[in-house]
Formats: C-alpha cells, structure tokens, sequence
C-alpha cells in the first residue's frame, strides 16, 4: 500500500522502523491485559504492535487518507478526528496507557491534558528530544517551566530513549527521544494549573509581576503569599519547585481548597 505525504501543519513523522518497537514495548510496561490509547497511529507499525501484545487499543487520528493503513486490526477501535478533542474520559473500555508517536504541534498540550485523566497512570511517549527534556526539566533550568510543573506533580519518570532521526519518514529536522512515566498524584487542580501558566506567562519578569500582569492577583497580593511560602518579592517563577505552586496557589485563595 503506498505510503501518503506526511502533512506538514498535522505534525506528522510516520514512525517506519519497527526495531525501536521493542523499546517502547519494554518502556510501557506492556500488559495482555492492558486498555491502550495511542493518539497519532500515522500508517498503524505502532498500532499493530499494541495490538498483538494488549486487549485492546483506542487509536485518534485526525487524517482519513490513512484509513487504509489502519483497517481491520484487531483489538482495536480508530476515532477519528482532534485528539485534543476527544473526551478521553467516555472511552470504553477505558484506556489506562497513552502510547504513542505523538504528532510535534500537538505532544505538550496533550499530555498536558491527559494528565487530569485519573484512569490514565502509565505514559509512553515519543516527542521531540527538547519536550522530552522539558517534562521533567529541574528548576532554575532553561527548559523548566509550566509543563514542567504539571507533570512532575502528577508523575515520575520512569524511562528516557534517544531516538534516531533516520526512524521516521519523512526524517525530521529535529532529534526525539522516548520518555516513559507513571502517575504518583492526581496532578494540579484548577486553580494550580492558572497559577502556573500565569507565573510562566512572563519568564522575564519577577513572578510577583507575572501574576499581576495576568490578572490572577495583584502585585501586593502575590508579594504577601510569596512571603508566606518561604519566598521573596523578587524571585521568579522558574526558582519555584513544582509543590511550591501548590502552596502558592493555597497562599492565594486563603487556604481555599478547588
């Protein structure tokens, strides 16, 4: 069957080497007995994998020229459409893995998201290598920052692969790596999530500042319930470990829970 162009504003790097399956297969922790949800299958080397070795997969994809590629395999249910609109939580049987090549212009939103989805507690992802690094960057780092946050409040890592350029057709212009984690809390509730994408929302400035300049609290206001953690006026968001947002965000509303 021949093989589409890969489009380039969907993000799509058909994953053609089925030698780095074994990896991803030893990194999610495959089980018989595992709900898999793999969003992107592209042309379905990935799909057919986790088909042979769990009880069933949820496949998303966005592109119907792919439909030929991803017909009749078994113990599996394509959806078609945006991934970051699919309601994840009404998918039966529930899926409690996301393993998947994630297409580029959609990988941080959507483990973003997928990390309020409680069902969900192992992730195996391939993205690019500076996302990779990101997800689990330490603070006062260049790459840390809000998603950084999110997921090291909601998981651990668990696996880090380099992936070659020469895996993916077309070759990207850019290196990827898998990255492997599991769930060890239920991550950032709201008004933590609002609280972290205000105090990125502005690197330069001193988060105090950030908070202001978005709306969350005013200047005043962030400088006494920095004071209150342990933090001063002029420190940025960057220095903050990801459970200081938590307190911050409680130092904010009063204690208040969500």
């Amino acid at each position: 069957m021949s093989r589409p162009a890969a489009k380039k504003e969907l993000g799509q790097h058909f994953l053609v080497d089925e030698n780095l399956l074994g990896v991803i297969g030893r990194l999610a922790e495959l089980a018989p007995d595992d709900v898999v949800l793999e969003v992107g299958p592209g042309l379905g080397v990935l799909t057919r994998y986790l088909a042979d070795r769990v009880a069933f997969v949820h496949s998303v994809e966005i592109d119907r020229r792919l439909g030929g590629h991803l017909d009749g395999i078994p113990r599996t249910e394509v959806h078609w459409g945006d991934a970051l609109a699919l309601d994840i939580g009404t998918l039966e049987p529930p899926p409690r893995k996301l393993v998947s090549n994630l297409p580029y212009n959609i990988a941080t939103p959507l483990v973003a998201e997928s990390l309020a989805i409680e069902q969900l507690d192992h992730w195996c992802v391939m993205v690019q290598r500076e996302v990779a690094d990101r997800f689990f960057a330490h603070p006062s780092t260049k790459a840390y920052g809000a998603v950084s946050v999110l997921v090291q409040l909601a998981a651990e890592r668990t696996g880090l692969h380099p992936v070659s350029r020469e895996v993916f057709r077309p070759r990207p212009n850019v290196d990827s790596a898998l990255v492997a984690f599991r769930r060890t809390g239920s991550g950032a509730p709201p008004r933590v999530k609002r609280v972290v994408a205000a105090a990125f929302a502005h690197r330069r400035k001193t988060l105090a500042n950030s908070l202001a300049l978005t709306g969350v609290a005013s200047r005043e206001r962030a400088v006494e319930a920095l004071a209150a953690i342990g933090q001063g006026a002029t420190v940025r968001a960057e220095a903050l470990e990801p459970a200081a947002f938590v307190a911050l965000a409680d130092a904010l509303a009063g204690g208040a829970q969500p």
